[in-house]
């Protein structure tokens, strides 16, 4: 026994049906179809590439099966790699915020100026040894006339090189 539904209530489920699958489209499809295929007709084959990769990165991350997937470093970097080169990166984004990717870029480029600056070669004299240094003082107590330049000449002769404010 079937139970035959008024044509009105099938007309209003109709078209709550359409609403809700209007309001649950993607951005992109509700601006319309038309405006974004000209917009991506206007776009270089370049930023079209890019934007691509950077969606498809998104869906690697997404693929992971779980209920927040965590970023991996490379993954983080290549977001950062990717939005510097991407014009409009910000509405491609889709499972991260815009706040976090340029968090990340701060992060990777405090890191980078940290390890460039670390490898700093100090230039001039190497520092005296703790020998010199014994030998320094064992001559200024064992010949109290002279002075610091008079000790630099003998050390000179010996081959070792110093300058006289060291001494002093």
């Amino acid at each position: 026994m079937s139970v035959q539904l008024p044509k009105f209530v099938i007309k209003i489920a109709k078209n709550i049906k359409q609403k809700l699958k209007a309001l649950t489209r993607p951005m992109a499809v509700s601006q319309g179809t038309m405006r974004g295929l000209i917009g991506d007709v206007m776009r270089s084959k370049s930023d079209l590439l890019l934007e691509n990769a950077f969606l498809r990165q998104q869906l690697l991350v997404l693929n992971r099966q779980v209920k927040q997937p965590p970023l991996k470093p490379r993954d983080r970097l290549f977001f950062v790699l990717l939005t510097s080169r991407l014009p409009n990166w910000r509405t491609a984004l889709l499972i991260v915020k815009p706040d976090t990717i340029l968090r990340w870029h701060t992060a990777l480029f405090r890191w980078h100026w940290r390890r460039k600056t670390k490898t700093v070669v100090k230039e001039g004299r190497p520092p005296l040894t703790v020998a010199q240094i014994a030998l320094i003082q064992r001559m200024a107590r064992e010949n109290l006339t002279w002075g610091a330049e008079r000790i630099r000449g003998e050390l000179l002769k010996l081959g070792i090189r110093c300058s006289k404010s060291t001494i002093q």
